[in-house]
């Protein structure tokens, strides 16, 4: 273990850039953040409820970014917390009773596959073009979303990547706009359901958050930051990255 505030030091650095990469990229933040803590000593459970309640703070920095735009329509966002949350509890509840190896590697694949799809498709999500906005459209996007929602609860890295391209693809939604809807409605309320389960089932190690909450807190702020003044084209890029790297991580472990 390092010493106290050398390790508070460095758990605000490393939340810092996790979370500003993934506030830019549209998700990923656990691919830094959740092993740091099991390296610094945490078991998985402890770790996963600290992460969780920690990222909230990302949300929070990325809405205090978007207040005042007109990036969130506010039935759309509604749709989205109502299908997605119900899953997140529902995979919150399990996940501590349940051995995570195969899941995070059949995950793992998915993300990669997330990255080669955007890769090849050149022109996704660099235009608003809504789409699937009947009531069909809303029960199949919903139901891929409690769907996620259920990852988002049981595993840590990518699940904020899923909603992305879930939003891009199915909705038609730019990647600056489905950025932030992920930001705001995943990393906010998805993930502060989640930690809420979590903490309440498991345990969260209250010492190291405030220096996780800080990082994450001015990670958001600064990822949303980037993405809205850079645009689709890098926030595509970003995605791409991010996801091949957290699909790696899932599978090595």
């Amino acid at each position: 273990m390092f010493e106290e505030p050398l390790q508070q030091l460095t758990l605000f650095i490393l939340a810092l850039i996790a979370n500003t990469f993934s506030a830019f990229a549209g998700g990923g933040a656990g691919l830094i953040q959740l092993p740091l803590l099991i390296f610094l000593g945490l078991p998985f459970a402890i770790a996963l409820a600290t992460h969780k309640l920690a990222s909230v703070a990302l949300g929070l920095g990325a809405t205090l970014r978007h207040l005042g735009t007109d990036a969130l329509e506010r039935r759309f966002a509604l749709f989205i917390l109502l299908t997605g949350i119900p899953g997140v509890l529902i995979g919150a509840s399990v996940i501590l009773r349940i051995p995570d190896r195969i899941a995070q590697v059949a995950l793992g694949v998915l993300t990669i596959g997330l990255g080669i799809y955007s890769l090849l498709k050149k022109q996704l999500g660099q235009h608003y073009q809504p789409l699937h906005r009947d009531a069909q459209g809303y029960g199949i996007g919903g139901a891929v979303l409690f769907t996620i929602g259920i990852l988002n609860g049981s595993l840590t890295s990518g699940t904020g990547l899923f909603v992305t391209l879930w939003l891009v693809r199915w909705f038609g939604l730019d990647y600056q706009r489905a950025v932030a809807y992920t930001l705001i409605l995943v990393g906010l309320f998805w993930n502060g359901s989640g930690a809420l389960v979590l903490g309440v089932l498991g345990n969260i190690y209250w010492q190291w958050l405030p220096a996780l909450l800080a990082g994450s807190l001015l990670g958001g702020y600064l990822g949303a930051h980037l993405a809205v003044k850079q645009g689709n084209a890098w926030i595509k890029r970003a995605f791409e990255i991010v996801t091949l790297l957290v699909g790696a991580k899932l599978i090595l472990g």
